[in-house]
């Protein structure tokens, strides 16, 4: 079962934003240490942020699938095909920071890492704008005249 902050749009709409802020912040922080030329405390900021993508943003598409989806899908069958496609992005997500671990192992921070890193960013925020006006946004009943 879901909990409360999830069933409500301006709380769910609230973890967004607190969880992209944070990601956009700590991405920003990195390419600072990179730009001074601080390269290993900018690889311990690029490690930081992968696990903060893991512990926050994943964890809240977990916790989505675990149950809200479900939820909702049982409260309007119509949602089905909008949760397969909200599932679908947290997939891009999860293979985006996968990739993300696997190039940092092999080439450290390159411009495809970084460019990687603003790949979440970008799906992220298109997932949170589409899955609050697909899931929250009741349709407006017609009158009858």
């Amino acid at each position: 079962m879901a909990g409360p902050s999830l069933r409500q749009l301006h709380a769910h709409h609230a973890i967004h934003e607190g969880g992209l802020s944070g990601a956009v912040t700590k991405t920003e922080e990195m390419e600072e240490l990179l730009e001074m030329k601080e390269f290993e405390v900018a690889r311990q900021a690029a490690d930081h942020l992968i696990d903060y993508w893991e512990t926050r943003i994943l964890s809240h598409a977990d916790a989505e699938e675990d149950g809200f989806y479900q939820e909702m899908v049982e409260g309007n069958p119509d949602l089905a095909g909008a949760v397969a496609k909200l599932t679908r992005d947290h997939d891009i997500l999860r293979t985006i920071v996968a990739d993300i671990k696997v190039r940092i192992k092999e080439t450290g921070l390159s411009p495809e890492v970084l460019q990687q890193f603003h790949a979440l960013l970008v799906v992220n925020a298109i997932h949170s704008r589409d899955e609050e006006r697909l899931l929250f946004e009741q349709p407006v009943q017609k009158r009858q005249v």
